[in-house]
């Protein structure tokens, strides 16, 4: 199955050299996109001088930041018309380890649809966060998973990856959460289509260089669209898919 990890880049010149490095080293065939919103360090150009030594590395320009989800959407958009089975997902800022890469892809042998990076089944850990963040994170995912009945238990998690058959059946034009509200909405859609999915553990740290793209916006944006598609379920509407 080809595969194809999608990053979302914006202002990541000081940690792009290392994470496609690590990339090609975890999955040596997969393809790379980088999804660059318009980086005025330099990011994409950097990506760019890279793939002459790494192997291909593709670069979807885009003129402005337009937001995670919009990044992710475009990516995977890219990567379905291109003929990619697999779309993988990730963050750019060395916070989502490329060595458990091949353990994410594995399940895909067996039929899986969706399988998550999680820092909250056994073996999964986050061992530099303080306990007032491990506290808001694990509620709010508890919150996602009784009111939407998921069956992920980390349904904020950026490491993860979908068939593009998946993908396809999701409308995702219609998709337009950015951030946590993303990641819980795409993990929601694919329970509704009936989606084989499971998760892996998988090892978290915060960036060590470069600044965080998150904020208290994005993080009560989450909760609301939780909120209303919890309400939307109990009165039995249905989230758009592809007919």
């Amino acid at each position: 199955m080809r595969t194809l990890v999608v990053l979302p880049t914006y202002n990541e010149a000081l940690n792009i050299e290392e994470v496609l490095r690590k990339v090609r080293e975890a999955l040596p065939n997969t393809g790379i996109l980088i999804v660059d919103d318009g980086s005025p360090d330099g990011t994409a150009e950097i990506a760019e001088y890279f793939s002459d030594e790494l192997g291909p590395i593709s670069v979807l320009r885009r003129n402005e930041k337009s937001g995670l989800g919009s990044a992710y959407r475009a990516g995977f958009r890219w990567g379905i018309d291109n003929g990619y089975d697999i779309l993988i997902e990730m963050d750019s800022d060395l916070s989502h380890d490329p060595k458990a890469l091949p353990e994410i892809v594995k399940p895909f042998e067996d039929g899986y649809e969706l399988i998550v990076g999680s820092r909250y089944v056994s073996g999964g850990t986050i061992p530099n966060w303080k306990w007032h963040r491990r506290l808001l994170s694990r509620g709010g995912n508890l919150y996602a998973q009784i009111a939407l009945g998921l069956p992920i238990k980390d349904s904020t998690a950026g490491y993860r990856a979908y068939s593009a058959k998946l993908l396809d059946a999701i409308d995702l034009t219609t998709v337009k959460a950015d951030g946590y509200g993303f990641q819980i909405e795409m993990t929601y859609r694919s329970k509704c289509l009936g989606a084989k999915m499971g998760e892996v553990p998988i090892s978290f740290r915060d960036r060590e260089r470069g600044t965080s793209k998150m904020s208290l916006h994005i993080t009560v944006e989450a909760l609301l669209l939780v909120t209303k598609w919890g309400l939307e379920r109990i009165i039995g509407k249905s989230p758009k898919k592809k007919v």
